[in-house]
């Protein structure tokens, strides 16, 4: 059960919140589980309920900046869907912008998550909308560098704002683009960030905009992705996660005639390169963020982690012969004769077994390498995706997730994986060998970003709460109706925008704290819709 787990999270990270450093053998499989997915979809997919569409935009918003050139005059299907059955005359337009992945995977927010909330609230019309250069929205023939010059944050607003002032809806009589109708824009992680954005770049087109873990602010060297696991997650897994990874550390930089005993205790005596070693045993702790309140997408992947590591007793019988391995290890990495630690060791190297090192038949530099060059050169439009968002992520956002705390702060990850070790994808797939240009996306506001029905709302545990406007380094606010702000308690990723038909909810399902705060998303939306009819619009 946990090696399934543990490899079906790779599949349920969002927004670059994948490993510090996906494996290439990984990426591949990622590719090819996503292909099957969507043949197997073809049978029972919401197509079957929504009409798939697509309209015509411009591959280039901006031809007179020098930054796209040679530029663009041709058009792309941009791809969208939507629903219409609870419209009445009046109403809004909820667009969800779907961000770096295949569009079709958010159409379950049109049945039962808050889209399919905020347009029974309010009777409008809900529309799933996809994001260039994924799904099968692509401006260009390929994802060679030189044509992912129309792959940035402005380009991706722009689409947007033109989808918004050109749709036609089939089958409603009546225009419903913006500014005549008020458009309102939700989106969770980097697509929360884009549709702050556009509340702020585009006020008279968006009436309003739901910021769901919005990440705001781009940050290159993201360290602070595991303070709130840090914070937040089992005291004694925490602890014990960072007291190994530092045996792990000391033993690397310190006393390097150990590393070949560190390295086969783990079963990993073929992997060559110390940063990889390191990030094979990052694993278990990225579970984090793929928890969910919703049984459907939830992962208990970090909790039989935690589990294990945290046990007195050996999980893996088959560990009790590297019971002086252990010892002499721990010994080495600065910890004495500290027998809790060493049956952390041995269940943690269990763990690695089982979950990472059972996978690999062959040589293990071809499974669990990030450095396959080879492999990053690929460009063809079935590598979407992991090479338009890793674009992203090299040109402007960042948040390249290293073990580089500050002293004070023992690292959940080795600080093996650094800067240079967590963007040699940026250098092999793109010849980008410069920092991203974070300026770019934090001209926007960052933390500070606010405006007049501009909804701010993350979950307290989510790892990229510090990226975002909840940040405990963001000033604090006060949440009003026309500017809302909300910490949903305990919860992690945009755990507002999933949703349970009536006959799945149970007395602690929805929890309290997220029907609280989609009740509080629908109260201001209807507010904000009150205001637009009070004052006749934009007017």
């Amino acid at each position: 059960m946990v090696k399934l787990l543990a490899s079906g999270l790779l599949l349920l990270q969002l927004v670059a919140a994948r490993f510090a450093v996906t494996p290439v053998s990984e990426l591949k499989k990622n590719s090819a589980a996503r292909h099957s997915a969507l043949l197997k979809r073809e049978d029972t997919d919401p197509s079957l309920l929504y009409k798939e569409y697509n309209l015509s935009v411009p591959v280039d918003h901006f031809p007179h900046d020098a930054k796209y050139a040679p530029h663009s005059t041709e058009k792309f299907n941009l791809r969208y869907w939507f629903d219409a059955q609870y419209y009445k005359p009046g109403g809004p337009v909820i667009v969800l912008e779907s961000g770096e992945t295949d569009a079709s995977g958010r159409l379950v927010y049109l049945q039962k998550g808050i889209v399919a909330q905020l347009i029974k609230a309010t009777r409008g019309v809900g529309v799933i909308l996809e994001h260039r250069y994924y799904g099968t929205s692509f401006p260009t023939p390929d994802l060679s560098t030189k044509n992912l010059r129309f792959l940035d944050t402005a380009q991706s607003l722009a689409d947007v704002a033109y989808f918004a002032q050109n749709v036609e809806f089939e089958g409603l009589n009546e225009t419903l683009t913006a500014p005549e109708t008020p458009w309102i824009a939700y989106g969770g992680s980097y697509s929360g960030a884009l549709v702050a954005f556009l509340r702020t770049q585009y006020p008279k087109i968006f009436w309003g905009a739901i910021s769901s873990s919005g990440v705001t602010k781009a940050i290159y060297d993201y360290w602070e992705y595991f303070e709130p696991i840090r914070q937040y997650a089992p005291p004694v897994c925490v602890r014990n996660t960072q007291q190994l990874t530092n045996v792990v550390d000391s033993i690397i930089s310190k006393n390097k005639k150990k590393i070949g005993e560190l390295k086969d205790a783990f079963g990993l005596s073929g992997l060559t390169n110390n940063g990889d070693f390191a990030n094979i045993l990052t694993y278990g702790i990225y579970g984090w963020q793929s928890r969910n309140w919703d049984p459907a997408v939830d992962s208990p992947g970090f909790f039989e982690y935690c589990q294990t590591l945290v046990s007195p007793d050996l999980v893996y019988p088959e560990t009790a012969s590297l019971a002086s391995t252990a010892k002499d290890l721990i010994s080495a990495g600065g910890y004495g004769d500290n027998k809790d630690l060493q049956t952390a060791l041995l269940n943690w190297i269990g763990y690695v077994n089982e979950t990472a090192v059972s996978q690999c038949s062959g040589d293990q530099n071809a499974c669990f390498t990030t450095l396959n060059a080879t492999y990053f050169e690929q460009d063809g439009l079935d590598q979407y995706d992991w090479r338009s968002w890793d674009y992203q992520v090299c040109s402007e956002y960042g948040y390249i997730q290293t073990g580089d705390t500050p002293p004070s702060i023992l690292p959940l990850i080795s600080r093996q994986i650094d800067l240079k070790y967590g963007t040699f994808f940026c250098r092999a797939a793109f010849n980008i060998t410069t920092p991203p240009k974070v300026e770019n996306v934090n001209k926007y506001g960052g933390f500070d970003i606010n405006y007049p029905r501009l909804a701010i709302i993350g979950g307290q545990a989510d790892p990229w709460r510090p990226a975002t406007p909840l940040a405990d380094e963001a000033r604090p606010r006060r949440s009003t109706t026309s500017e809302p702000y909300w910490l949903i308690p305990d919860a992690v990723h945009h755990w507002d925008e999933n949703g349970l038909f009536a006959n799945e909810t149970t007395s602690t399902l929805p929890p309290n704290a997220v029907v609280y705060a989609q009740q509080l998303e629908a109260d201001f939306v209807k507010a904000w819709m009150k205001e637009w009819s009070q004052k006749g619009g934009y007017r």
